[in-house]
C-alpha cells in the first residue's frame, strides 16, 4: 500500500503520518521541509521573504527530494503529504499572493506580468506533480479543516490560503481519480477509522502508535531557517 496523509497547513499530517506508520509497520516517507530547506537553497531569506522564481524553485527541490525517498520504498510507505502539496500551495499563490501575509486583506491580487509567469510556470509544474501522484498512490487519507492555523512565524499563510489550498488539494484528486477517505476526528480516532478503511493488521496498539509518534514528533526541530544558517555559521 502506497498511502499519502493529505491536508493543507496545521491539520495534524505528520503526527497522523508518524502514528500511522508506527500502527500499520509500513515505513514513513516525507520530504525536506522549508525550514531545512531554505538555508541551503536561499541563504539569509526567510519563506516570506522568497520570491515568485524561489518558489518555484524550492517547490520543485522538494518535490525531487519526495519523490527520490519514496522510490527507495517500492512495496509500500506512507507519505507526509504528497507531490500534490507543493503545487498546490503554490498555485494558490497566484490568488492570494506571493507572500500572503501581505494580502490578507485584500480581495483580488493585482495580476503583474511576473504573476502572470508565475502562474504559468505553476501551471505546466502541475503536470508531472499529477501525473507522479496517479502513478505513485494507491490512495490518499484527507485530513480536513478543523482547528485554526497555528502560527508558528515562518510560513506566510493565512486561512483564505488554507482553505483554498485544500479546496484545491481535493478538486485535483477527485479529477486524477485517485481514492480518497476525509478522515477527522482526534488522533486515536483518525487511526481506528483507516484501520477499518483499508483493513490494516496492527501491530501494536493505537495506544503505543501515538506515544511513539508524540515522541518522534517531539525531536523534530523547529529551529527557523535563519536560526539554522547562524548555528552552521558559527559552528
Amino acid at each position: 500500500m502506497k498511502l499519502a496523509i493529505s491536508g493543507t497547513y496545521s491539520v495534524g499530517k505528520t503526527l497522523t503520518t508518524m502514528a500511522v506508520a508506527h500502527l500499520t509497520g509500513l515505513p514513513r516517507s516525507s520530504a525536506l521541509t522549508m525550514r531545512e530547506l531554505l538555508p541551503i537553497s536561499v541563504p539569509g531569506k526567510t519563506l516570506e521573504e522568497c520570491s515568485a522564481a524561489e518558489i518555484i524553485m524550492l517547490i520543485t527541490r522538494r518535490n525531487q527530494g519526495r519523490a527520490v525517498n519514496e522510490s527507495h520504498l517500492p512495496d509500500g510507505f506512507v507519505s507526509d503529504g504528497s507531490s500534490l502539496h507543493e503545487w498546490c500551495y503554490g498555485t494558490v499563490r497566484v490568488l492570494v499572493g506571493i507572500n500572503p501575509n501581505e494580502s490578507v486583506h485584500l480581495d483580488t491580487i493585482e495580476m503583474t506580468d511576473e504573476i502572470r509567469f508565475y502562474a504559468e510556470v505553476m501551471r505546466q509544474i502541475g503536470v508531472p506533480a499529477r501525473q507522479h501522484a496517479k502513478a505513485s498512490y494507491d490512495a490518499f487519507v484527507h485530513l480536513p479543516i478543523e482547528f485554526p492555523l497555528v502560527a508558528d512565524g515562518h510560513r506566510p499563510v493565512n486561512e483564505r490560503f488554507r482553505a483554498l489550498a485544500d479546496e484545491m488539494l481535493l478538486k485535483q484528486l477527485d479529477e486524477l481519480g485517485i481514492p480518497v477517505h476525509i478522515v477527522g476526528g482526534t488522533v486515536p480516532e483518525r487511526l481506528e477509522k483507516i484501520l477499518e478503511i483499508f483493513d490494516f493488521r496492527p501491530v501494536m496498539s493505537v495506544a503505543e502508535a501515538i506515544e511513539r509518534a508524540e515522541a518522534d514528533y517531539a525531536l523534530i526541530d523547529t529551529t527557523g531557517e535563519l536560526d539554522r544558517e547562524r548555528a552552521v555559521i558559527t559552528a
